[in-house]
């Protein structure tokens, strides 16, 4: 058996086409709650704040804005697809087609990057309209946003495995994703934050990825891109690893 060859393709194809069949969910809803949040936090009077760190406050939230929507997107496509197969029976099919586990996890953690690259790219050019289209460091960007999209499509992936009932699998986006994402850096300046806030924001891991987004896309930030980069690769060893480990043991799949 080839290791990447045709059944990988067709899975990885098929969960593609899948969030794409409903784009007026996937993509089309999170651009029209972007554009409600510049409109809210970035032009209404008293709201904006004035500039931070000298930048236009619409500009200096777009980053966070963006890997908002990178986050969520790929965490509810690692996660939901593989849920409902496991609940309606019929992953045992997948678990026994000619794949290795390894292609079986990459095909759901890179079809969660697809859709994670193509929501962050819209939300983007959504708020570049407002903001302008300038980029300080394109190559930065798009490693960013498909590491996040890796790491949260893979913790999907973890929490359909665990989670026995919808109630389960919405309770990681309800209580870690989005306190995570709102304490995040995503409104405001970490730098503004009085002692000891600063000291509990800091270790938010999310904080580092909107942090080293918005470096990317502005050139400036609270926090050096570095250690964002180094956590980023170390969360992503450490998620796909347990991923695979519990797809080749049946973890909760074959009882």
């Amino acid at each position: 058996m080839t290791l990447f060859g045709r059944g990988f393709r067709t899975l990885l194809r098929k969960e593609v086409h899948r969030f794409l069949r409903v784009a007026g969910q996937t993509v089309l809803s999170p651009l029209v709650t972007t554009t409600l949040y510049f409109l809210v936090f970035g032009f209404t009077p008293g709201a904006q704040g004035g500039p931070v760190a000298g930048v236009p406050y619409a500009r200096y939230i777009m980053p966070g804005l963006v890997m908002l929507g990178v986050v969520t997107n790929s965490f509810a496509n690692g996660s939901s697809s593989l849920f409902m197969m496991k609940l309606q029976g019929t992953l045992v099919d997948l678990l026994v087609a000619p794949l290795t586990y390894l292609e079986m996890l990459l095909a759901f953690v890179l079809a969660s990057v697809v859709r994670g690259l193509v929501v962050g790219g819209a939300m983007w050019l959504v708020g570049a309209l407002f903001t302008g289209f300038g980029v300080a460091h394109a190559s930065w960007a798009i490693l960013f946003i498909t590491l996040v999209a890796c790491f949260f499509g893979t913790a999907g992936v973890l929490v359909a495995i665990w989670a026995e009932k919808f109630e389960q699998l919405n309770m990681f986006p309800t209580f870690v994703i989005t306190p995570l994402t709102f304490l995040g850096g995503v409104f405001y300046s970490v730098a503004r934050l009085p002692s000891p806030l600063r000291e509990v924001a800091s270790i938010n891991p999310v904080l580092y990825m909107v942090e080293g987004l918005r470096y990317a896309l502005l050139g400036q930030s609270d926090l050096s891109p570095w250690p964002a980069l180094t956590m980023l690769v170390f969360l992503n060893v450490c998620a796909l690893g347990l991923a695979w480990r519990w797809l080749a043991t049946g973890y909760k799949l074959r009882s």
